[in-house]
C-alpha cells in the first residue's frame, strides 16, 4: 500500500509508548524470574524447565493471534483489541507474581502472565508495519528497540533504586525480597496505561473498501484461521525462510544467557552458588544493574542505528551487532569485578538493539501487507522455537558437557551468536533501498 499517510517523529514515538509498558513487563521476567526460582528452591539444571511459559505460549499463541488479528474489524480496528486483552491479562499477573509460595504457583503464573504478553505482541509488530510507509518502517522498528531498551533499563534497575526506600534483605514469608514485589506492581501499572496510551494517540488506520472485501471473503473462524496459517506457511517468501538459521543461533543464545546470567556472576565475582546466600542477593542486584545497562545501551543504540540502517542497510548492520553481543558473552565468564562486567555490556546491548529492530526491518521488507499480522505471528516462531530447544537441551547438556558451570553456558551462548552472525549475510532481505512489502518471491 503506497497511500499511507507519513507520521511525525513524535507520532511514531507515541504509537510505540504501549510497547514500553509490554517491554517493562518482559525485563522484570528477565531479570527477576531466574533469581525467584532460585529463592524458592530450583535445581540449576533443570530450572530451564521452568521458563517454558514463554516459547510455549508464543508457539500456539502468536501465529493463531496474528492470523486472526489480519481477519478482525472492529470498532476499535484490527489490532487493538488484541492489546488491550492482552495488556488486562499481562496486568493482573504481574501484581501476581512476586507472591508467589511455590515453585509451580511462579512456573503458573509465567505461563499467564507469557499468554498475555504474546497476545500483545505480534499485533502490536503488525500494527507497526500497517501504518507506516515503507521508508519509515525501519525508524518504526528501531523506535520499538528503543523503547525496549528504555523499558527493559528501568525494569532491571527498579529494585535497586528501590533500595532507597526499603533495605535489600527485607524478604517476605517466601524468601522474596521486597523490593521485587513493588518493581512487579509499577510493572503491573505500566503494562496497562502505556498501551491505552498509545492506540487512543495513534489509532489504526481505517480499512478501504478492498480490504473491507478481501478480509469479509475470508470469515474469522477457527478453521478458516488455521487455513490461513497453512497458507501462509507455504507461501513464506524465501528471505524469511532463511532468517531462520540467524534467529536460531541468536534466540537459543540469548535466553541462555537470561536465564544462567545472575548464576554466573555469582561464582565470577561474589564466589557464591548458593541462592539463599547474601553474596548471592548481591549478584542479583550486580546482574540486574549490568542488565540496566545493557538496556540503556540498546535504547541509545537503536537510536543510533536509524540512519546507519538507513545508509548500509539492516543485514550488514545486524551481523555486526550480533557479533559485538557473541564476544562480549565469550568474555563474560573472565570478567571477576563489576566494573568489567559493565563494560562488556556495551556489547550485549548492541546485539540486543538489533535482536529487536533489525530483524523486523529485515521481515518487514519481504511480506505483504494484507498478511502482517500472520506474519509477524509466524515469525515469532523463529523466536520460541529456539527458546524451546534450548530450554529442552540445557538440562541434557548442563552437566555431562558444560559441567554445571553457568559460565560455560554464555560461553556456548558467545560462539552461537557468532554463528548468527554469519546467517545473518546469507539472508536476502534488508538491503540499502528497502522494498514495498511483499515483493520477495518465495
Amino acid at each position: 500500500m503506497t497511500g499511507k499517510p507519513r507520521l511525525s517523529l513524535l507520532r511514531i514515538i507515541e504509537m510505540n509508548i504501549g510497547f514500553f509498558g509490554l517491554q517493562f513487563s518482559f525485563g522484570l521476567q528477565q531479570a527477576n524470574m531466574g533469581p525467584i526460582y532460585g529463592f524458592l528452591g530450583a535445581d540449576e539444571a533443570t530450572m530451564p524447565l521452568l521458563w517454558l511459559a514463554g516459547p510455549m505460549t508464543g508457539l500456539i499463541i502468536q501465529p493463531i493471534v496474528g492470523a486472526m488479528s489480519d481477519r478482525t474489524s472492529s470498532r476499535l480496528g484490527r489490532r487493538t483489541p488484541y492489546f488491550l486483552i492482552g495488556a488486562v491479562i499481562c496486568t493482573l499477573a504481574l501484581f501476581a507474581m512476586p507472591y508467589s509460595s511455590t515453585l509451580w504457583m511462579a512456573a503458573s503464573l509465567l505461563w499467564i502472565l507469557d499468554a498475555g504478553n504474546n497476545i500483545t505482541m505480534e499485533p502490536y509488530r503488525a500494527y507497526v508495519a500497517d501504518r507506516l510507509a515503507a521508508d519509515q518502517r525501519s525508524t518504526g522498528f528501531l523506535t520499538q528497540s528503543a523503547f525496549t531498551g528504555l523499558a527493559q533499563t528501568l525494569s532491571y534497575l527498579a529494585p535497586s533504586l528501590l533500595t532507597a526506600f526499603v533495605a535489600r534483605d527485607v524478604l517476605d514469608a517466601n524468601g522474596i525480597p521486597v523490593i521485587v514485589r513493588i518493581a512487579f506492581i509499577i510493572g503491573a501499572i505500566l503494562s496497562i496505561s502505556t498501551i491505552v496510551w498509545s492506540v487512543w494517540r495513534v489509532p489504526e488506520l481505517p480499512l478501504d473498501e478492498a480490504e473491507r472485501a478481501e478480509m469479509a471473503s475470508k470469515p474469522l473462524t477457527v478453521r478458516a484461521t488455521f487455513a490461513e496459517i497453512g497458507a501462509a506457511l507455504r507461501d513464506m517468501p524465501r528471505p524469511m525462510k532463511q532468517l531462520a538459521a540467524a534467529m536460531l543461533c541468536q534466540w537459543y543464545a540469548m535466553f541462555a544467557y537470561w536465564q544462567y546470567i545472575t548464576f554466573a556472576v555469582g561464582r565470577s565475582i561474589y564466589g557464591t552458588s548458593d541462592p539463599a546466600s547474601a553474596a548471592f542477593r548481591e549478584a542479583t542486584l550486580t546482574t540486574q544493574q549490568a542488565g540496566a545497562l545493557y538496556n540503556f545501551i540498546a535504547f541509545l543504540g537503536a537510536l543510533a542505528l536509524i540512519p546507519v540502517v538507513a545508509r548500509f542497510g539492516a543485514r550488514h548492520v545486524h551481523a555486526v551487532c550480533l557479533a559485538a553481543s557473541g564476544a562480549a558473552m565469550l568474555m563474560i565468564p573472565g570478567a571477576s569485578t563489576p566494573l568489567a562486567l559493565f563494560v562488556l555490556m556495551l556489547g550485549i546491548g548492541i546485539g540486543w538493539a538489533g535482536m529487536m529492530g533489525n530483524t523486523y526491518v529485515m521481515l518487514a521488507d519481504c511480506i505483504p501487507p494484507a498478511r502482517n499480522g500472520i506474519y509477524m505471528g509466524i515469525f515469532n516462531l523463529f523466536i520460541v522455537i529456539p527458546m524451546l530447544i534450548q530450554t529442552l537441551t540445557m538440562p541434557l547438556i548442563y552437566r555431562p558437557l558444560l559441567g554445571g558451570d553457568p559460565r560455560h553456558v554464555l560461553i556456548l551462548g558467545g560462539v552461537l551468536m557468532l554463528a548468527g552472525a554469519l546467517a545473518t549475510l546469507l539472508v536476502d532481505a534488508g538491503h540499502r533501498q528497502p522494498r514495498e512489502q511483499g515483493l520477495a518471491t518465495g
